[in-house]
């Protein structure tokens, strides 16, 4: 059951970026293009998740998981901090 909420996570927060990134594209707001790359960094965040508790569960990924999370992150609070002047 764990499995399916781990792919779902990952699946959910890809369609996420996806529209984010489609919603940028289309109107050029900023905040989406933030937005979008954050989701991107959680989307691949979640990928690793999957790879590494289910396809390799012998190898810890953990550090490396977590690295396009903060990226994600640190892009969104760039974009909100410094494009909101």
């Amino acid at each position: 059951m764990a499995e399916a909420v781990y792919l779902l996570c990952a699946v959910t927060s890809a369609a996420c970026a996806v529209l984010l990134l489609r919603g940028h594209h289309r109107t050029g707001t900023p905040l989406l293009l933030w937005s979008g790359l954050c989701f991107v960094g959680l989307a691949l965040n979640n990928a690793m998740l999957v790879v590494d508790l289910i396809l390799v569960p012998d190898v810890d990924l953990s550090t490396w998981r977590l690295l396009p999370a903060a990226i994600g992150v640190g892009l969104l609070l760039y974009g909100l901090v410094w494009e909101s002047e």
